[in-house]
């Protein structure tokens, strides 16, 4: 399965076959229905939807349409009535001017002081008129399936490249841990040498006061713990584990987003304990690069669905 990102884009227009103003259900000559969807990451779905009038009652339709196919982001739709120039007014027909000089006469013959209505008032009705009595119900489904796909198809190949991304980190993170495991072993050695010297001075200087068995088995105590405290191997071994687990998630794909997300904080707090128990500057220097490509990382899941 692919590995979907929730940054994405996507917008069409649908101009469909028109009739002239006021005759059917058919949107009038000149209309225009646009739609688009944006997206961005977000813990959970959620979606808003700004629609213009018109197209409000449409909107259990879309959301329906939306959440089946995607799962995570937060996602903006808009969609609305179009037009340009001459195109926007409506003539009123007839009848509908008829309609409202009775509507109007009524409302002044109990209301004598009310103002008649402008020109200005009649097209905006007529275009209301027009627009609400469209059924804008397949046209809108059509163009939603449309842009919704092309969105998809915007966040799979956004999602491509973040795993991309992410493999070439593993690489990097395991490289890091190859560095690492030899230099405990050795860092044990030299103190353990360290330490026998540290004895035979002693030896030197203390004419006696303390047995040369008893004063060796203390040094190889300290050496011992001192193995103990430094030893990064588990770190290591558990590091390895989460690595492993991650390119299992992104070679599968699907809906990995948040799993990632924990397999990171696990990441992170392995790379901090191998930085508490340095004991020399090249393994310090390794804990930082594995946090600055593990931070790297949580960017870059933090995006995927």
């Amino acid at each position: 399965m692919p590995v979907y990102s929730m940054t994405g884009y996507a917008s069409a227009q649908h101009s469909p076959a028109a009739t002239p103003a006021g005759e059917g259900n058919r949107p009038p000559a000149g209309m225009r229905l646009g739609l688009e969807i944006r997206s961005v990451n977000s813990r959970f779905l959620d979606l808003s939807f700004r629609l213009s009038e018109e197209l409000r009652a449409h909107e259990p339709a879309l959301r329906e349409l939306i959440t089946g196919r995607i799962k995570r982001g937060k996602v903006e739709v808009r969609a609305g009535l179009e037009g340009s120039g001459a195109e926007v007014v409506r003539e009123p027909t007839v009848r509908m001017l008829q309609r409202l000089g009775s509507v109007q006469d009524t409302v002044r013959g109990w209301l004598p002081d009310a103002p008649a209505l402008s020109v200005a008032e009649i097209l905006r009705l007529a275009s209301t008129e027009d627009g609400g009595s469209v059924d804008w119900s397949e046209p809108l489904q059509q163009l939603a399936r449309q842009v919704l796909g092309d969105l998809l198809a915007a966040r799979e190949r956004e999602g491509a490249r973040l795993a991309t991304m992410l493999q070439g980190h593993l690489q990097q993170l395991r490289s890091l841990a190859e560095q690492a495991r030899p230099l405990v072993p050795q860092l044990v050695e030299q103190q353990r040498q360290r330490f026998l010297e540290r004895w035979k001075e002693a030896m030197a200087l203390s004419e006696g006061a303390a047995t040369p068995e008893a004063a060796q088995d203390r040094a190889l105590t300290e050496a011992t713990a001192f193995a103990i405290r430094i030893d990064v191997a588990e770190e290591l071994t558990r590091l390895a584990a989460h690595l492993e687990e991650i390119e299992r998630l992104v070679n599968k794909g699907g809906e990995i987003g948040k799993r990632l997300d924990f397999l990171i904080q696990e990441l992170h707090r392995e790379a901090n304990t191998l930085g508490s128990k340095s004991a020399a500057m090249e393994l310090t220097r390794i804990s930082v690069d594995m946090k600055v490509l593990i931070e790297q990382m949580r960017e870059q899941v933090q995006n995927l669905e």
